[in-house]
């Protein structure tokens, strides 16, 4: 099953298909793996408290099977603190259910074949493989004493080439980048092949050409129904890819709209302390700071 929003890899026809640029610097191969499920999740009152400090408000939120949705807040706003609530990595009250099961009653490997989870600092076994790594991944789906099946290799051979971490695979991840570790933390999520994939700053460690390798697979997999809620700080990129943004200041949702609702220069200013330009072309909102232009330098007589 797929979104219906997209009649096109990569190409929205209510953006003015401004996607195939990017798509453009991308094989574009079928998404890996089918969904056998398509997933909504609705949070209610969900709220964390920690030594009497309030991270999270009671707050109410639905996120549509199928759809992305990106949450932005300054730093502090409580953005890693909510996906946390959502997963179950957090103590907290309220509720959090997908597609009307409560998360909090689900055995764990039924809940990890549900939600995959990228965290911003991951804790990493020491002395292991890329793919045994990613190959964890796949553990929901099998006995927990039995060897990996032919279909678990398969998926994680898929996942290492569509992050371009072929040629890692026997290296230990220790040994490798920030960069390349963050693809390898995004490839063992997308090997559980669950239906509602939460990252957590997915590219804050990557350069531009695998920022766009991640984000549009991203959005392919959202155009096959996987459900994709993420924190970005880039704003531009969150607006540009996400169907919908929640924006959180101080624990609370401010807004909650599309990208044009939402990154206003007005909201810049008041939640983030920002003066910015935002502007408008084709669908694409593009947020900039406001720089004073450079007063070029004179030699002196």
């Amino acid at each position: 099953p797929g979104s219906s929003h997209h009649s096109e890899p990569c190409r929205d026809p209510h953006r003015g298909g401004h996607r195939v640029l990017w798509c453009s610097v991308l094989r574009l191969r079928p998404a890996f793996g089918r969904f056998t499920m398509t997933a909504g999740i609705r949070a209610e009152q969900l709220a964390v408290t920690i030594d009497k400090a309030t991270l999270l408000h009671p707050t109410d939120l639905s996120v549509e099977a199928g759809t992305w949705l990106s949450i932005i807040g300054p730093n502090g706003a409580g953005k890693s603190t909510l996906l946390r609530a959502l997963v179950g990595a957090a103590r907290s009250k309220g509720t959090v259910t997908v597609n009307g099961v409560d998360v909090a009653s689900m055995k764990r490997t039924e809940r990890a074949r549900t939600l995959a989870w990228v965290p911003q600092v991951p804790v990493i076994p020491t002395g292991f493989r890329v793919i045994d790594y990613v190959l964890l991944g796949r553990t929901p789906h099998r006995h927990p004493l039995a060897a990996e099946r032919p279909e678990d290799l398969a998926v994680v051979h898929e996942v290492l080439i569509d992050l371009d971490l072929g040629d890692f695979a026997d290296r230990e991840v220790a040994s490798l980048s920030g960069g390349e570790r963050q693809r390898v933390i995004i490839a063992r999520a997308l090997a559980q092949q669950a239906p509602i994939l939460l990252l957590d700053e997915p590219t804050t460690a990557l350069d531009l050409g695998h920022q766009q390798e991640v984000l549009l697979l991203l959005d392919r997999l959202r155009n096959h129904g996987q459900t994709i809620i993420s924190t970005m700080h880039d704003l531009s990129l969150a607006g540009h890819f996400a169907d919908r943004l929640v924006l959180l200041a101080a624990g609370r949702v401010m807004a909650d709209g599309s990208a044009a609702d939402v990154l206003t220069e007005q909201n810049m200013a008041e939640y983030y302390n920002a003066d910015v330009t935002v502007t408008h072309n084709n669908g694409t909102v593009t947020v900039m700071p406001r720089i004073a232009p450079r007063i070029p330098r004179t030699n002196p007589s």
